[in-house]
């Protein structure tokens, strides 16, 4: 399998709740259904039923499962239900203005329909979001986000550095332009 995480589909749902409930080994249900064994694990993790009043109910149901993935979903999807919204927040980017900045100014009017920052550069960088080439509204626009750590202290790295010890003494009189 490649890197890139696919989820689990419903009919897959279904078989992992069958083969939990009588006890298939992981591995197992990972191999008939030809995923990975972290992503079985993950997916139970991430979709698990629980209720603190009723903790035998706890375990693994396929509906809620679906469910639960399907809301985790919906994050961004508040951009493409509402395309209204979406074209204001194109508007903004378009005058200069930063996610960050949107975001503020929609908690500070206490818009009923507000997204975060990090909902803009989810759907800017989601499938409808590259579609419609959103993320060229972004203030600095690339198909891709950068990696979490690579951000930083990049720029403050001066390759083959010169000691000033080390300078002709000639610069020091500063005879030359330049010097």
């Amino acid at each position: 399998m490649g890197s890139h995480y696919c989820h689990l589909n419903m009919h897959e749902r279904r078989k992992l709740s069958e083969w939990l409930e009588v006890k298939m080994p992981i591995a197992e249900i990972a191999d008939c259904l030809g995923h990975d064994r972290s992503r079985i694990y993950r997916d139970i993790k991430r979709n698990r039923y629980t209720d603190d009043e009723l903790p035998e109910l706890k375990s693994y149901y396929a509906l809620n499962a679906q469910e639960m993935y399907e809301k985790r979903r919906a994050i961004h999807r508040k951009m493409v239900v509402h395309p209204d919204l979406k074209a204001a927040i194109k508007d903004r980017l378009k005058a200069g203005w930063s996610p960050e900045q949107i975001a503020g100014r929609m908690r500070l009017e206490r818009h009923p329909i507000r997204v975060s920052h990090e909902t803009i550069y989810r759907f800017a960088y989601s499938k409808d979001g590259r579609d419609e080439q959103f993320y060229r509204h972004l203030p600095e626009h690339r198909r891709r986000r950068r990696p979490r750590g690579y951000r930083r202290h990049n720029r403050t790295h001066i390759f083959d550095v010169q000691s000033l010890s080390r300078r002709p003494e000639r610069i020091s009189e500063r005879a030359e332009f330049g010097h």
